[in-house]
């Protein structure tokens, strides 16, 4: 607790938040092309477009691969509205698969077209698109993967590659119009949806769902809850009766456990960078399926249980989890005030640290307001999606905790006397990390940006 920011920050190399991110670099990139990257502190000052949609660096350039309102090349409709969440994942032939989530409310202009074997409610509107682009990243299908869900918004990868796409709702049936409960987490196969189909994983809990990130070798599933009033949301662990068991594994049930800090009740009470808590308890979920009252509302017993603001982004990286808390506010209920902390849980050890806080005062600064989505960079750092009011960029950060623009859109979505730009979101890179591919949340637009990436 008493070693400062700056030397924590260089002891664990850790940087970054998101809604999908990681922290300790120096481990993610431990044996991989990134760990030589030059530490760079930007690419220059971005260059207006001149077609008005996204500002990049001199010498990187950007193609449109899908816009709202679009016809899906498979002709089951349109492109739906409110591009979230995404992941890309290799194929053959130098292909690459892109499975998108769009978070869309009953309120939402475009839903996801209902198609046979592939939804679970009529009623709901969101789901999941995917994309196959060729070696020239040239669309070469669009289709739907799933639909009739709700309010999509992040999710992540399992080991065996494909996608855990998360309601982040809780409503039921009969509220909305929904016909069913909804609040779960669905997997989707990005080449043949069909495989998956629109099965809600009810073991792994019914909540307000935003991100999950798996430990490939013990096949522990860890999950964020964005809940949006306090008490807020719980971090939880899902133990499988079939560990890494593939494709349709996690149907076949496990345990969901949440997390006690011991005298910690709310994470946002927690300011010191390095901060260490040994003897974290797992308490198993009472009722997973909230069948009565909210998994985060239900009786853990003697001690409760260990809450925080907008649990978000949950990423694995060597041998340990990270999630992030993006922003807490006391006026909203919390405890205390941050701008954003990134946690770090060691299954070994049993331990829980903070691995950075955002903030005026503290080592690492967003120009903007809160991060969001996160991804890693191939040449070393991250790129993270701002999430806030007016213009929105996607900013870099370096290893050495080095803020700079590397993405500014232009896409104006407010009006004359209150301006306003849609947020990205869904920040990811090719495997060959050649492209990166992200979404503008509003009007929803993916788009495939090249450069020299490793210069």
């Amino acid at each position: 607790m008493s070693a400062t920011r700056r030397q924590v920050l260089a002891r664990t190399g850790a940087l970054g938040a998101g809604i999908a991110f990681t922290g300790a670099l120096s481990e993610l990139f431990a044996g991989t092309a990134a760990a030589h990257g030059l530490g760079h502190t930007g690419y220059g000052p971005l260059v207006p477009d001149p077609n008005g949609l996204l500002d990049l660096p001199k010498g990187f350039r950007y193609h449109v691969l899908s816009r709202e309102g679009d016809q899906l090349r498979s002709g089951e409709g349109r492109v739906p509205s409110h591009h979230d969440g995404m992941a890309a994942f290799a194929g053959g032939g130098g292909r690459t698969h892109l499975v998108r989530n769009h978070e869309n409310r009953v309120t939402a202009a475009i839903a996801v077209p209902t198609v046979e074997g592939l939804t679970y409610d009529p009623a709901g509107k969101g789901g999941c698109t995917a994309l196959t682009l060729d070696a020239e990243r040239r669309v070469l299908s669009e289709r739907v993967a799933i639909a009739g869900t709700a309010v999509n918004c992040a999710g992540g990868r399992t080991p065996w590659n494909t996608w855990l796409t998360c309601e982040e709702t809780e409503d039921r049936a009969g509220t909305n119009g929904y016909t069913k409960d909804h609040g779960f987490i669905f997997e989707v196969h990005p080449t043949d949806p069909l495989r998956t189909g629109a099965v809600p994983l009810t073991a792994m809990g019914r909540f307000q769902h935003e991100a999950i990130a798996i430990d490939p070798h013990k096949g522990v599933v860890y999950e964020t809850e964005d809940a949006f009033e306090k008490p807020f949301g719980l971090f939880y662990r899902f133990l499988p009766d079939k560990p890494l068991g593939g494709v349709g594994s996690l149907r076949a049930g496990g345990r969901l456990q949440a997390m006690r800090v011991p005298g910690v009740p709310d994470l946002s009470t927690v300011q010191e960078t390095g901060a260490r808590f040994d003897g974290i308890e797992w308490v198993d979920v009472p009722d997973p399926l909230a069948a009565s009252t909210p998994t985060r509302l239900q009786d853990y017993g003697p001690g409760g249980i260990t809450h925080a603001q907008k649990l978000e982004g949950c990423y694995w990286g060597g041998s340990c989890v990270y999630f992030v808390s993006s922003f807490a506010r006391s006026a909203d209920g919390s405890t205390a005030d941050h701008y954003g902390q990134i946690w770090r849980y060691d299954p070994a050890r049993r331990r829980l640290t903070l691995v950075v806080v955002f903030g005026p005062d503290t080592d690492v600064q967003l120009p903007g307001e809160s991060p969001d989505n996160i991804c890693l960079a191939p040449g070393g750092g991250l790129m993270v999606c701002e999430d806030g009011n007016g213009a929105q960029h996607v900013f870099g950060v370096t290893r050495k905790g080095e803020v700079y623009a590397m993405a500014r859109g232009r896409q104006n979505i407010g009006t004359a006397d209150k301006p306003e730009w849609g947020e990205f979101a869904g920040v990811t890179f090719a495997p060959d990390g050649r492209t990166m591919y992200v979404n503008c949340y509003t009007p929803g637009t993916t788009f495939a940006v090249t450069g020299p990436w490793r210069r």
